[in-house]
């Protein structure tokens, strides 16, 4: 049984991931987009780590001061009291003492691997906001190529000769055609008009002359 899922567990994420390819096939720059958005979250995320790091180092450093402080309080105190022959008060102290002094050491210890650790995250994390503005720059790079390749597609789809009828015509030669064809039109019809107002006057004339 647990084959079975496992099995159909493995057919659909394949078809997810082909899915996923033939969404990156027809829109790369979507698919870049979306990665990047991811890198930023995880930038993000890595950040908001090392802030919480910072809160507890300056946590270890504070709790340190108050155990270093109250190891120092129990060791006077130890000495009073066996000054003053207080055993059992001195018993206390010393075992006070003892208890805030390896606290002591021991958050000195985690302060300063915090300190190093931070160090190293930091340096970690400026590696990758330099990762993630090298994607930026190459994003902007596509972009302009793809840009480009839309533009020269246009250009040529306008300016290239295309097959129509056995003919070949570009789409400026189209419209160079049209307006030749339309001056020719126009010229006809002045020419026309202008005859026929020509003509006309001449009748005019003829008719005034038989009138005479």
């Amino acid at each position: 049984m647990s084959n079975i899922f496992t099995r159909i567990k493995d057919s659909i994420a394949a078809d997810l991931n082909d899915l996923l390819d033939q969404k990156e096939q027809k829109n790369p720059i979507a698919m870049l987009n979306h990665h990047l958005r991811r890198c930023e979250n995880e930038v993000k995320h890595v950040r908001e780590l090392i802030d919480r790091q910072y809160l507890l180092k300056d946590h270890f450093i504070k709790e340190y001061h108050i155990a270093s402080e109250m190891a120092a309080k129990r060791q006077h105190q130890a000495e009073v009291a066996k000054r003053a022959s207080e055993d059992e008060l001195y018993t206390f102290a010393v075992k006070e003492y003892e208890d805030y002094q390896a606290k002591a050491e021991h958050l000195d210890k985690a302060y300063k691997d915090t300190v190093k650790q931070l160090d190293q995250l930091e340096q970690k994390y400026a590696e990758m906001k330099r990762k993630l503005k090298d994607m930026h720059l190459k994003r902007m790079e596509l972009m302009s190529r793809e840009n480009i390749a839309a533009a020269n597609h246009r250009m040529s789809r306008v300016i290239q000769p295309e097959r129509v009828f056995g003919q070949s015509f570009s789409k400026f030669e189209e419209s160079e055609m049209y307006l030749e064809q339309l001056e020719q039109k126009v010229n006809t019809n002045y020419h026309q008009n202008t005859i026929d107002a020509r003509i006309r006057e001449i009748e005019r004339r003829l008719e005034s002359s038989k009138t005479e």
